[in-house]
């Protein structure tokens, strides 16, 4: 008997993950046959709180095979247990109220105190974490959305993470970072030095955010710095032709246009090119033509 209960000892104390010198330690008491929902969900919260420190580039280790068999075992036992102990909806909705109240406590709060393209730094970085937080979480919980989700026909787990980050942080956020850019893309337009790939990675979360539709791009965006690109060009327009020979007049056109299709190329989506391009025609080659006419 005492043999048993020695080796019964050794095998709960090695299934347990060992700490590392730093970080959160994910040992547990889940491995029994039937797990309350408190005591699983205390136990998930460790690994997501490791999850949210890894992220924030806080001291800790990275997460090992043993750990994540050990969150994903979690959640499938709390999911196939008896139906009265079922507990997919609460997890469902657990993983909604995760992603919300990291951006409430954490992500809003980091992007509300930075100005301008500081904010924009800000926002790729939130933006990249918040999908490599997408990418961990959705593994653990991939038993849920594999079976749960698709018996009830409810939102995918990226959905309602995709969800949770629009209505929270790009809704309050995009027209602070719409005037940034632009304000990027005349001072380029001017002559200045920017930061190209701070502007495309900018661009495209305004495209990822439709989650496959443009609507996002085109109307939050594209719209925008197509208004703008007309107003520029109608401006310089009205000088150059006051300061430029006709032949000079339009090799300054071919100019803008080259650099118009360029920036399309550096940061903005293809289908802007199109759109961009006939802008600049309108206010150079239309204006140019009314002006000869007069």
């Amino acid at each position: 008997m005492a043999s048993n209960e020695n080796r019964s000892t050794r095998q709960q104390r090695d299934c347990r993950v060992k700490p590392g010198n730093y970080g959160t330690n994910l040992s547990t008491s889940t491995d029994g046959e039937f797990i309350e929902f408190d005591e699983g969900w205390e136990f998930l919260q460790k690994g997501i709180t490791k999850l949210k420190r890894i992220l924030e580039g806080l001291p800790e280790t990275q997460f090992s095979s043993e750990e994540y068999m050990k969150l994903y075992s979690t959640i499938y036992k709390m999911c196939t247990q008896d139906p009265l102990n079922d507990y997919s909806q609460q997890l469902y909705d657990k993983y909604r109220e995760t992603f919300e109240v990291y951006i409430i406590s954490t992500v809003l709060p980091a992007l509300r105190e930075k100005p301008e393209q500081s904010m924009l730094q800000e926002l790729v970085k939130r933006w990249k974490n918040h999908k490599a937080m997408v990418r961990w979480l959705s593994r653990f919980f991939h038993f849920i959305d594999r079976y749960f989700i698709t018996r009830r026909s409810l939102p995918t787990l990226d959905e309602v993470a995709l969800d949770s980050f629009r209505d929270l942080v790009y809704c309050e956020v995009n027209a602070n970072a719409r005037v940034a850019l632009i304000d990027l893309i005349h001072k380029e337009r001017e002559g200045g030095q920017i930061d190209r790939e701070l502007v495309k990675n900018v661009v495209d979360m305004f495209v990822e955010i439709g989650n496959g539709k443009m609507d996002a791009y085109e109307k939050d965006l594209e719209a925008h710095i197509l208004e703008n690109t007309s107003n520029y060009y109608s401006l310089k327009a009205s000088s150059w032709i006051l300061e430029y020979s006709s032949p000079d007049y339009m090799l300054k056109v071919d100019e803008c246009l080259r650099m118009e299709r360029e920036r399309v190329a550096h940061y903005l989506h293809s289908s802007s090119e199109h759109k961009l391009v006939n802008k600049v025609k309108d206010e150079l080659l239309v204006v140019y033509a009314n002006n000869d006419i007069k």
